[in-house]
């Protein structure tokens, strides 16, 4: 294996490689979306984006996958979480894991600065789904945090500090978009996928299916995307089409879901490739209004 230059690659560089190899299997395998997005991506940032979601679809899978079906119990589903952390944090002190989407991760937050304070509460959401069945107010801010606002921020080290010779500290506002874009997207999950949440998984993420959470809970996610639009602006020109993609592939998602109707919503082919086309020409990141 050679690098763009030709030059014969170390044995650690083929291996990362590899480890990223795997990451992008898992993605293309799991998130067509996603995919999509990310191709919108530049290639400073783009693997490093990849490796973040490859991990935390793996941790879901343990919860909610076939780890939840192995484990055969709770206690044996936690143990598999905790290992899953324990090897993670290893490897982003290390710089190496046997698993290859834990070493792919790994380099990505040693190269971008994601820290602990980062990966932790991520995990402590993936137990909290092994043991709480129903959510009020309080613990559905903590989920969401930990689930989801703090892989944006992970994301948002990415796209500053990927490919830097130092780790630069991101500006309040867009931290804040960062967290509300992640709690956006986890929100709107969360409506589409409440019957199945319910029916297969026994868990309510909203604390009830009446008219007035659906309504509290939309109004939220309007909110939380715009929040996240103002921001988008301000992020780094190579990161800047992706998010806009995203933000408006999930907005048009929530409009789906807002107008009701039977199914569960989902946009069509034809419409995430035309919200694709114009953010790669340069399209913005529209607030959403009521």
């Amino acid at each position: 294996m050679r690098d763009a230059l030709g030059r014969e690659a170390t044995d650690a560089e083929r291996y990362d490689a590899v480890a990223r190899a795997a990451a992008l299997v898992v993605i293309d395998r799991y998130s067509t979306s996603f995919t999509l997005a990310t191709r919108l991506l530049g290639p400073r940032v783009r693997d490093h984006v990849r490796t973040v979601y490859a991990l935390v679809r793996i941790a879901d899978e343990i919860v909610d996958g076939p780890g939840r079906a192995a484990a055969g119990d709770e206690a044996g589903l936690r143990r598999l979480v905790d290992a899953f952390e324990s090897e993670t944090i290893a490897a982003v002190a290390s710089g190496f894991s046997t698993d290859l989407i834990i070493h792919a991760y790994a380099s990505t937050a040693r190269e971008c600065g994601i820290q602990e304070g980062l990966i932790r509460p991520f995990f402590d959401a993936m137990r909290t789904d092994v043991t709480v069945t129903t959510h009020d107010a309080a613990s559905h801010g903590t989920y969401v945090h930990g689930s989801a606002e703090v892989v944006g921020l992970m994301c948002l080290q990415v796209f500053l500090n990927a490919g830097r010779h130092r780790t630069l500290t991101a500006p309040a506002h867009l931290r804040a978009g960062a967290r509300r874009l992640g709690a956006a997207f986890q929100d709107i999950n969360f409506l589409r996928d409440a019957d199945h949440d319910r029916q297969v998984l026994g868990r309510d993420y909203l604390g009830g299916d009446d008219a007035a959470v659906r309504a509290a809970t939309l109004d939220r996610i309007r909110r939380d995307l715009n929040v996240a639009a103002r921001a988008i602006p301000d992020l780094p020109p190579d990161c800047r089409r992706a998010v806009v993609a995203a933000h408006q592939l999930f907005a048009a998602l929530a409009r789906r879901l807002e107008a009701g109707g039977s199914g569960r919503a989902s946009v069509p082919s034809s419409h995430k490739a035309l919200i694709a086309l114009r953010a790669s020409f340069g399209g913005t990141a529209r607030e959403v209004t009521a």
